[in-house]
């Protein structure tokens, strides 16, 4: 695919006063109307200010959310565009999609930016319908006229096949930004080469959600560590009572399967409580001793130990889902111990890869240093299907 770079090199001082659309991935938590995690913005500033730098001017698209296809100000783009006018040291204005955006595009001096707000207030982004995504996709593209380009730098939804991610690249001469890049020379490297032993960790909730990437990677890997509230699932398979834990029966079948690899590692101990709360009673008990009506949400320090020894030795590890509920701080050990486990594998020498989502929002959250991780991607669900050897429709479109 063409990156960038190329775009950079091929143009080099024609892209001064030029029009660059940008679909970034800026879907921040947000409480209220406040920023709680800015990493995805932060991801972004790279590739925005190497264009700033070149002299365009960049129109760029994004969402926050998921509205219902109509505008809400609870999805409102407005806390990002704040944001990112303080990391850019430069007002980046939020611009509704029509008249409004052309009058702010066109005023924009060069090395200007704007934000368009949430382009998921249109229903036709989502759309199945070809028609109607090629009608968003024009609109957009009219932004930047005739000799604009498009830059794709929004990872974590290259997996959507969406107006302002697939179609738009049909449109106009298409590029994958730094971020992009980035994240598939990474996604490369975890699936083509990776150095072993080669140790991955999957939390999460369900494990209906991460099967695809569990049946992808178990061939391919040394060990596998599972935890979250996915784990009761597999303990169950063991014939371990689970009590009010969170089980998917349909599956249990599945996971029995699954652990004839002989790679699967589950926890030998977790974190017990009578209610999900912050307030709730706990105690830690080994994986067979549930107590009924009670429900696990972490596991215990036995498991972080043996999860520990596992990532001690790894050259290669892949992290995606907390292993427990680390917004709440009785279950935070969990999560905080394995995170902790590999930043020292790092640090001597693994390559280690943070898949995204969840984790990497755990990883801010607990106060674990970002440069102690060799990745940290901005995508998780695009991440795990990369990993499961699925097509992604925003990288497809940008290698035809």
């Amino acid at each position: 695919m063409k990156t960038l770079g190329d775009l950079v090199a091929l143009l080099d001082e024609d892209l001064f006063g030029r029009r660059v659309l940008v679909r970034a991935d800026l879907n921040v938590p947000l409480d209220g109307s406040r920023i709680t995690d800015d990493g995805r913005i932060r991801a972004s500033v790279p590739t925005l200010a190497r264009l700033r730098d070149t002299g365009t001017r960049v129109v760029l698209v994004a969402h926050l959310g998921r509205p219902k296809g109509a505008p809400d100000p609870a999805f409102s783009l407005a806390p990002v565009a704040e944001r990112l006018g303080e990391l850019l040291g430069v007002q980046v204005p939020l611009a509704d999609l029509g008249d409004e955006a052309r009058f702010t595009v066109d005023a924009l001096p060069e090395g200007g930016v704007a934000l368009l707000e949430n382009i998921r207030f249109d229903p036709r982004e989502t759309s199945k319908n070809d028609d109607e995504r090629a009608s968003l996709a024009r609109e957009l593209a009219a932004l930047v006229g005739p000799e604009g380009v498009f830059v794709s730098d929004g990872f974590g939804v290259v997996h959507r096949k969406q107006a302002s991610v697939y179609d738009v690249a049909q449109d106009l001469p298409s590029y994958a930004g730094d971020l992009v890049l980035a994240e598939v020379e990474v996604l490369r490297t975890l699936t083509e080469s990776p150095k072993r032993p080669y140790a991955v960790v999957l939390g999460g909730s369900k494990v209906s959600d991460k099967l695809a990437v569990i049946e992808a990677l178990l061939p391919k890997v040394d060990a596998l560590l599972v935890g979250g509230g996915m784990c009761y699932t597999f303990l169950a398979a063991h014939g371990y009572g689970v009590g009010d834990s969170l089980l998917e029966r349909d599956q249990i079948g599945t996971c029995r399967k699954l652990l004839e690899s002989g790679k699967i590692v589950l926890p030998s101990d977790v974190v017990v409580a009578d209610e999900f709360s912050a307030e709730a009673n706990t105690r830690t008990v080994a994986v067979d001793a549930i107590p009924d009506g009670w429900k696990g949400l972490d596991i215990g320090p036995e498991s972080v130990t043996s999860f520990g020894e596992v990532l001690e030795g790894a050259a290669t590890v892949f992290w995606n889902g907390p292993v427990g509920v680390f917004e709440l701080a009785p279950f935070a050990d969990g999560t905080r111990g394995v995170a902790q486990a590999i930043v020292e594998a790092t640090a001597a020498g693994a390559f280690s890869v943070v898949g995204g989502g969840d984790s990497a929002a755990a990883v801010r959250a607990l106060g674990l240093p970002e440069d102690g991780f060799s990745h940290i991607s901005t995508g998780g669900g695009a991440s795990l299907e990369y990993l499961e050897g699925k097509t992604l429709p925003g990288l497809a479109v940008l290698e035809q």
